[in-house]
C-alpha cells in the first residue's frame, strides 16, 4: 500500500507520512532538528502490520547541501546484531540449527579452551567469553574472515564462558556469521542468506555486504566529539574497544562498505529495519509468515541478565536481541526486545503493543546506549497509542 509523502518542515527539509493521532511524533521528530540534535535521520513505525509514521529529515552530506531522501541509506552499526538475529531465527525455522546445540557441533574448532560446551543461543546472548580479539593484530585483518573466525575459535576466554555476559561489539558479527555459514545447506553468507531470503522477496532495503552500486545513496557521518563512557576498564572492555586493532581499519569505506560485519555495518532505512523486526513481532513480513510460535518464544527467550562486563549497563539479553527490561530504552514494556548502535540508531519489536519501531541517523552522538533523540521519540510515541 503506497502512503502519500507530505512536506512537514521546510526549514529541516522534514517529510514523509504520520497516520492522524500520531502528529506529536512528527512534531517531536522536527523538535530534534531545532535543537540542534540532528545532521539527518529517519524514524518510522509500524502498529499491527501498518504503517502509521514514516518520516525523514535534514542533510545526508557533510556540506549540508544534499537533503536525506526517502532512499537515503546509513550504517546502523550494533542495530544490524538484531537483523543478524533474525537470519539465525531463520535457519532454526529450517531446522539448519538449534539454539540449544554446542557451537562445537557445527564448528570443531571452536571448542578449545573450553569452549566446546557453549549453546549458540550463549553465544548470541553474549556470554562466550571472546568480546575481542586479545592477541595483537592489524586493524585491517578484520577483512579477513577466515583469520578472524580462527583466531576467535583458537582464543582462550576472557572470562569463564555461560557464566556472565559481556557484550562483543565486532566478534559476535563473525560468530553468527560463522554459525550462519556452516548451518546453511548451501555454506551462504549471513549476508547473502538475508538478500536472497528475506529482503529480496520482501523488496526491504537493508543491506549486509552493501554493494558498490548503493553507496551513493548512503549518507556521510558526523562522528560523536566526545567519548563514550565505558565505566570501569577490565580486560573485556579493553578487547572489545580499547585496543588499536578492536575495530576495522586501514582499508577505507568501500571496502568496510562491502564487507559482513554481521554485528556492526548493516546499511539501511528506518522503513528497512521496522519492517525486518515484525519477524521479531508475529513471525510476519505482510502476509507471509516466517517464523512459527515455536521458533519465536526460542528468540525472545531470556538467556542471561545482570550486570555486563562491557558496557556499563545491567543488560537482559535474549538470542541476539536486546530485551527492555530493566533500562526500557524500547517504550515502557518490559517484554520489547530491540538492539541499538554506536551513534543512537535503534529498532525494536514490542508484541504487547503491537509495534515495530526503527530509529536512524547520520549524525552520531556518544551515548552507549539509550540516546536521547530516539527516547525523545518513544515516549511521545507511545503517548499517542
Amino acid at each position: 500500500m503506497k502512503t502519500e509523502m507530505k512536506k512537514y518542515s521546510d526549514t529541516y527539509n522534514v517529510a514523509g507520512y504520520v497516520e492522524t493521532t500520531f502528529e506529536p511524533v512528527q512534531e517531536a521528530f522536527v523538535a530534534n532538528f531545532a535543537d540542534g540534535l540532528e545532521a539527518g535521520a529517519g524514524f518510522c513505525v509500524y502498529k499491527g502490520g501498518k504503517l502509521v509514521i514514516d518520516l525523514i529529515g535534514g542533510i545526508k552530506d557533510r556540506r549540508g547541501d544534499t537533503p536525506w531522501e526517502i532512499n537515503t541509506v546509513v550504517p546502523v552499526f550494533s542495530t544490524t546484531k538484531a537483523v543478524a538475529a533474525i537470519v539465525i531465527a531463520w535457519l532454526v525455522e529450517q531446522d539448519r540449527v538449534d539454539y540449544e546445540q554446542t557451537v562445537a557441533s557445527l564448528w570443531p574448532e571452536f571448542s578449545a579452551h573450553g569452549k566446546g560446551d557453549l549453546t549458540i543461543a550463549q553465544v548470541l546472548s553474549h556470554q562466550a567469553g571472546l568480546s575481542g580479539i586479545t592477541e595483537p593484530m592489524q586493524a585491517e585483518d578484520w577483512f579477513d574472515w577466515d583469520e578472524i573466525c580462527a583466531c576467535l575459535a583458537a582464543q582462550k576466554p576472557i572470562w569463564p564462558p555461560g557464566t556472565r555476559s559481556g557484550y562483543h561489539p565486532l566478534s559476535f558479527g563473525f560468530l553468527a556469521g560463522e554459525i550462519a555459514r556452516r548451518a546453511d545447506a548451501q555454506n551462504r553468507t549471513l549476508g547473502t542468506i538475508l538478500r536472497e531470503d528475506i529482503c529480496a522477496q520482501e523488496n526491504i532495503d537493508f543491506h549486509l555486504g552493501t554493494p558498490q552500486s548503493e553507496h551513493d545513496r548512503i549518507a556521510a557521518l558526523h562522528k560523536p566529539r566526545a567519548l563514550s563512557d565505558f565505566g570501569e576498564i577490565n580486560p573485556a572492555t579493553k578487547a572489545a574497544f580499547l585496543q588499536k586493532w578492536s575495530s576495522p581499519g586501514g582499508r577505507g569505506a568501500t571496502a568496510w562498505r562491502e564487507a559482513e560485519f554481521a554485528g556492526a555495518n548493516g546499511h539501511g532505512t528506518a522503513k528497512s529495519l521496522a519492517r525486518l523486526m515484525r519477524l521479531a513481532l508475529d513471525g510476519h513480513i505482510g502476509t507471509t509468515r516466517y517464523f512459527s510460535e515455536t521458533t519465536l518464544d526460542a528468540l525472545l527467550k531470556e538467556r542471561i541478565s545482570g550486570p555486563d562486563l562491557v558496557l556499563p549497563f545491567n543488560l537482559s539479553f535474549a538470542a541476539g536481541l536486546m530485551r527492555n527490561t530493566p533500562n526500557h530504552f524500547y517504550g515502557p514494556n518490559a517484554e520489547t526486545l530491540g538492539h541499538s548502535g554506536w551513534g543512537g540508531s535503534c529498532a525494536f519489536a514490542d508484541r504487547k503493543a503491537g509495534v515495530t519501531c526503527a530509529y536512524v541517523m547520520n549524525k552520531q552522538s556518544h551515548s552507549l546506549l539509550g540516546d536521547a533523540r530516539p527516547l525523545r521519540l518513544i515516549d511521545v510515541l507511545y503517548k499517542c497509542l
